[in-house]
């Protein structure tokens, strides 16, 4: 039988990892929430956001890329092969390098910090620049903390325990809201940047039971031979680039909106953190899932099954997050009014973030599927496509912000429309490469649930638009009752006017979803979670 999104150890599997992503995605969301309300949109949130960039990146290029592309699956491939005393010696040895990389890094970075200042914001002098340098310093252990707990993930996602890594990023983020609450009044933006590197602690612990219980049976070994460790720093080259290219899309869009108006680099950031929502909670859930899935499947030669799980997971993806595309675009004012306008928060800071987040609507879609089809490309070990795709998304990237930036009067909107603009054509490679691959993709039902889901999108943004702007003519947008109403009613309405149309249409993906959202208990070997 095949190893299938519908089968019901996956579908529980997914409907629990989406779930628990989605309660992180929350928590991240109020995070956001207390960020506005105690500081605005201002210099201050905007050099905060740059001064996490570098560790940030330097957390995606070894997790996202060390991790998700190279260990997973070459580890993975040793559980599948029966030889699981072999695959963590190569383990023991590859947590070890990264370790000592680790230890390097953070404390290179403490010291280098004011070298590294032009990477992130170039236009910074003076105070925004002394600042950046502080909260760089502070944020860069977290980076060290969270690097390792994305080694205690790589073991649970190999082992198919999905679940208890998700607990890590959920105290993350508590930890931040708490700390900024706690600290902020006394230390300022400083504060925040203090939670955060606790948070990013407490995620780490968070992940080393599991670790801990499986490598008991395994003692440490370091083999810097084994011919898996080769494997993998083999896979990692190629991996490290195409990883991190959202990442390094974003810091070229940061970077040169350090020289526009302030609040701009924290619009996109407000933006940013709401296209996230429906990406994280879905693409990420989806692609959490099935990558060890995939590999397995591929190490095994299985390769209708490998197909076939690929297609379930991309066009479920696309079921949901077309219509969350287009929700948001049309809903965008409403939404960034009722979570963000208060404190520190005006009602100019909410028209900034929306003007931003209706540019990054475009490529939403694009960035899902992208997730997807890297988590594919990952699985196949095949890392060469994914840097070239990724080298001629920089160059685009950059050149559209360039353009739009200097050429039109667009400020940050323009940066926003770039990337989705390059993320689009991201997608358009990344499928055409697939499909040189490994032949078919199921291109007509995925061609066929992108039609359908967009034509019931269209009667859910007229009826979601109407809806909440009557809402909002007998409720008003003053006060959270009413702007919460102004929401809830849009929402409502065009959630329910979708899966109607949805299901007149005869969308199989319905059911994938239901099944990824009720997946019942069911006892299979290898299932784990």
């Amino acid at each position: 039988m095949a190893a299938r999104i519908t089968d019901k150890p996956m579908a529980r599997t997914a409907g629990i990892v989406m779930f628990l992503i989605l309660i992180s995605r929350i928590l991240g969301l109020i995070r956001e929430q207390v960020v506005a309300f105690i500081f605005g949109q201002n210099w201050q949130t905007d050099v905060f956001t740059a001064a996490f960039t570098l560790p940030d990146l330097m957390y995606i290029l070894l997790i996202a890329g060390g991790l998700n592309a190279a260990f997973i699956p070459v580890f993975t491939a040793y559980l599948a092969r029966g030889k699981e005393r072999e695959g963590w010696q190569m383990a023991w040895t590859f947590f070890t390098l990264g370790l000592i990389f680790l230890v390097i890094f953070t404390i290179a970075g403490a010291i280098f910090t004011p070298a590294l200042t032009p990477l992130v914001a170039y236009a910074y002098q003076g105070r925004e620049r002394a600042l950046l340098i502080q909260l760089m310093r502070i944020m860069f252990p977290a980076v060290f903390f969270t690097a390792l707990a994305g080694l205690g993930m790589g073991i649970h996602k190999s082992y198919k325990s999905f679940s208890a890594p998700l607990w890590g990023p959920i105290f993350y983020n508590t930890a931040i809201i708490v700390g900024t609450y706690m600290l902020a009044p006394r230390l300022g933006i400083a504060g925040m940047a203090l939670a955060t590197v606790t948070g990013a602690f407490l995620n780490f612990i968070i992940q080393l039971p599991f670790f801990i219980k499986k490598c008991r049976s395994h003692p440490f070994a370091l083999n810097l031979h084994h011919p898996g460790l080769h494997k993998v720093l083999y896979l990692m080259g190629p991996a490290v680039v195409s990883s991190s290219i959202v990442q390094v899309n974003l810091i070229i869009n940061r970077n040169l909106a350090s020289a526009l108006p302030e609040g701009s680099i924290r619009a996109l950031q407000n933006a940013n953190t709401l296209v996230q929502f429906p990406l994280g909670v879905f693409a990420m859930g989806v692609g959490m899932v099935i990558l060890p899935t995939l590999s397995g499947l591929m190490a095994q030669g299985e390769t209708e099954r490998f197909r076939a799980t690929f297609s379930e997971g991309l066009r479920m993806v696309l079921f949901v997050t077309i219509p969350s595309a287009i929700g948001l675009a049309v809903l965008r004012e409403p939404l960034i009014r009722l979570l963000f306008q208060s404190g520190q928060f005006t009602a100019d800071d909410t028209q900034q973030a929306a003007y931003a987040l209706l540019f990054y609507t475009i490529g939403l879609v694009s960035q899902a599927a992208i997730q997807i089809l890297i988590q594919v490309f990952y699985s196949l070990q095949d890392t060469r496509t994914l840097v070239r795709v990724s080298a001629t998304a920089i160059v685009l990237n950059t050149a559209l912000s360039l353009t739009f930036l200097y050429g039109t009067n667009m400020q940050h909107g323009g940066l926003a429309l770039a990337y989705s603009l390059t993320n689009l054509v991201n997608l358009a490679t990344y499928l055409h490469q697939l499909r040189k691959r490994i032949g078919s993709i199921d291109g007509r039902r995925l061609l066929r649930t992108s039609l359908l889901s967009l034509t019931a999108s269209a009667c859910m943004a007229v009826s979601a638009g109407l809806s909440s702007r009557w809402a909002a003519r007998y409720a008003g947008s003053v006060g959270l009752a009413a702007r919460g109403a102004e929401v809830a009613v849009g929402v409502g309405v065009g959630i329910l006017v979708y899966f109607t149309v949805a299901w007149l249409l005869k969308m199989d993906e319905i059911t994938l979803l239901l099944q990824a959202l009720r997946g019942k208990r069911h006892s299979t070997s290898g299932s784990a979670t």
